[in-house]
């Protein structure tokens, strides 16, 4: 159940935060847009995750680590792109979406140790 709640709110988060940058367009440069947009995104990605996926309270320690888990994805997604692109031949349009899906479990395990605390890992 929990990973179907992330899966709902990663939608949810994804679509306010590329609904933030098209608002900060006109504001802003693209790049600044983007940047808080993207920080943003992670704040509203961990107080969804803590409330609704993981249904812990949120607090500093988590809070800190949270950001981690966008460390990792950005770094296991660019290996996986490399992988099926430069070494499997995979069409660049379609390694992103394959990327993707197997990052996405990695992404919620990473999650779940970044809120949960140690006990209920």
């Amino acid at each position: 159940m929990q990973f179907l709640r992330f899966l709902a709110t990663g939608g949810i988060n994804t679509a306010l935060t590329y609904g933030l940058y098209l608002l900060l367009l006109p504001l802003l440069g693209y790049l600044v847009a983007y940047s808080v947009a993207y920080v943003l995104g992670i704040l509203l990605s961990y107080w969804l995750n803590s409330v609704f996926v993981f249904r812990q309270p949120m607090n500093w320690r988590s809070l800190a680590r949270f950001p981690l888990v966008y460390v990792v994805q950005y770094l296991l997604t660019g290996a996986l792109l490399w992988l099926f692109v430069d070494q499997l031949g995979v069409d660049k349009r379609l390694a992103l979406l394959a990327a993707i899906a197997v990052t996405v479990p990695v992404t919620f395990l990473a999650a779940r140790l970044a809120i949960l605390p140690g006990r209920d890992r």
